[in-house]
């Protein structure tokens, strides 16, 4: 049975997400859904986020439609498969640093005969459906998603050899740890972190992998669509709300100061 992220990443073209990662309310699914969000990236390594959440907001995003990244808070086998058990399709693991790496991840997203994922079946991660064995283990193959997080140099410097790798999907680009990493926090305009985008958007276009990163500005959103960027993540739940509330009350205040001064 297929659903999610499969046809999702499969489809060709732009595809525009939202990140949440304090805000998983029950309405939160239908919000972005509306907004006309087409995927959320779901956080726990920069939350409060625990599985118990992680796994009522899979249900949210269930009801909306709403395919779901999950970045786990590291690549230990238990993080990634009890997030794939209630039911994450795609994942995401921060500081990826070598195809090596990128090789156990995808043996621990997949079953077997790709990979040594441990058999939970039935539960979240096939909507409670029951099915022959074969049956699911293909279909769970065929659905889940792995997210290469790019975002050290050691990763950048292996970016065409994580890129080469079946099993990986998309390489998405952590644009602040990254320039920390190149010891420039930052600093997004420095030459080396441009060069180190190029790189990875080479090693993406080469070997037909989505490109993905992170964006907080319309202007800025678009000409990275034109660098080769196709799946962008608008900005997060707190940051937007908190840039949207501030934008109203100095709009306010500022209306309120004009006012005082012409009487």
């Amino acid at each position: 049975m297929t659903w999610g992220l499969g046809p999702l990443f499969e489809r060709p073209g732009l595809l525009i997400g939202h990140y949440v990662g304090e805000f998983v309310t029950p309405g939160i699914g239908h919000i972005v859904r509306e907004a006309g969000g087409e995927f959320v990236f779901l956080d726990m390594e920069h939350s409060g986020n625990t599985f118990e959440t992680i796994n009522r907001g899979l249900r949210y995003f269930e009801a909306a439609g709403l395919p779901a990244l999950l970045r786990v808070p590291s690549d230990a086998y238990h993080h990634i498969a009890r997030a794939l058990d209630i039911g994450a399709e795609g994942i995401i693991v921060p500081m990826l640093g070598s195809a090596a790496q990128a090789k156990e991840i995808v043996e621990k997203i997949k079953y077997t005969p790709v990979g040594k994922r441990g058999l939970g079946l039935g539960l979240g991660n096939d909507r409670y459906r029951m099915a022959p064995t074969v049956e699911a283990l293909r279909a769970a193959n065929a659905r889940t998603r792995f997210v290469a997080l790019i975002e050290t140099v050691e990763g950048v410097e292996n970016v065409e050899a994580i890129a080469a790798l079946d099993g990986v999907d998309v390489l998405w680009v952590g644009h602040s740890d990254l320039t920390a990493s190149m010891g420039i926090p930052g600093q997004y305009d420095h030459p080396d972190y441009v060069k180190a985008l190029a790189r990875v958007v080479k090693a993406g276009k080469k070997h037909r992998k989505r490109l993905g990163r992170l964006v907080t500005d319309v202007e800025g959103a678009i000409a990275e669509v034109g660098e080769g960027w196709d799946t962008l993540c608008y900005h997060g739940d707190a940051w937007l709300l908190q840039v949207a509330i501030r934008q109203g009350i100095d709009a306010i205040r500022a209306g309120t100061a004009k006012g005082k001064k012409r009487k």
